[in-house]
């Protein structure tokens, strides 16, 4: 079997074995149920949302929730087997440190992908029966597909915290700092610039500093096609000079491509 499809399914195999699959699954189904049927109780009724209230509510909470559970899954994957020895071990059998790498993306993102599918799926699925395939299926398969690439991304980037460390407890506090960093003090850092500076920052301007954050990526490409009275803060001001989706696909993609290629070149120079 080729080593890196060997790693690729020992990681899958983990995760299922300590649960991560099921939480994850169970954490995302329940809350994209509950903010689907009971997201119109603002508006005082009780019954399944409107499609677009149901994807501003839940990108609002993938925002948050996916990267924190994308690096917890993934901050401890090599300084935790250094630590344990098990990292020294598997290196000495015929595996590369890019297949060991590869591998361990492609299990971990296996966890994620199927867990995003069946979670936020099962949200579709209330959706579509309630209302009509035709508007549904669209649009939550973007949602799936961005909200898969924003738990790609930030596993990438546990990677290169994971390889950058020589302990665990280090590679938390990191992974922490950098979760706080991307979902919260970007966006603040933003909204100070558009509110403080006598000019201010255009338009164009503020999507293209928006381009450096990939949660801000994942809510502008679901957010750009709703109505702006469902988005607040800085997206209100970008959204309506938003680029294309498939540009900003591409570019979301970059954010998962980059940090790979960024820890293979620091796994290739990491003395053991």
């Amino acid at each position: 079997m080729n080593p890196v499809f060997a790693v690729a399914i020992k990681e899958f195999q983990d995760g299922i074995r300590n649960r991560w699959l099921i939480s994850i699954t169970l954490i995302f189904a329940v809350l994209s149920l509950g903010l689907s049927y009971y997201g119109s109780v603002a508006s005082g009724q009780l019954g399944v949302a409107s499609l677009s209230s149901t994807i501003a509510s839940l990108s609002s909470l993938a925002v948050f929730l996916i990267p924190l559970i994308a690096l917890l899954l993934s901050y401890d994957s090599f300084v935790g087997e250094q630590e344990s020895g098990t990292l020294l071990l598997l290196l000495t059998y015929p595996i590369s440190h890019s297949q060991l790498l590869f591998g361990k993306f492609l299990g971990q993102g296996a966890i994620i992908t199927l867990a995003t599918c069946l979670g936020f799926g099962s949200a579709a699925f209330l959706l579509a029966i309630q209302s009509d395939f035709v508007g549904v299926v669209p649009a939550f398969s973007l949602f799936i597909l961005t909200a898969t690439l924003l738990g790609l991304c930030f596993i990438a980037i546990a990677y290169v915290i994971s390889l950058s460390v020589s302990e665990k407890s280090k590679a938390a506090g990191i992974a922490l700092m950098i979760w706080f960093f991307f979902v919260l003090v970007f966006d603040l850092a933003l909204l100070a610039i558009l509110v403080g500076v006598e000019d201010g920052l255009s338009q164009q301007q503020l999507v293209q500093l928006m381009m450096f954050n990939p949660a801000d990526l994942f809510r502008l490409i679901n957010l750009s096609a709703l109505n702006t009275g469902d988005v607040n803060g800085v997206l209100a001001v970008a959204i309506d000079q938003s680029r294309s989706q498939e540009t900003l696909l591409l570019m979301m993609s970059g954010w998962v491509v980059a940090p790979l290629a960024v820890a293979s070149l620091v796994f290739s120079k990491k003395k053991l």
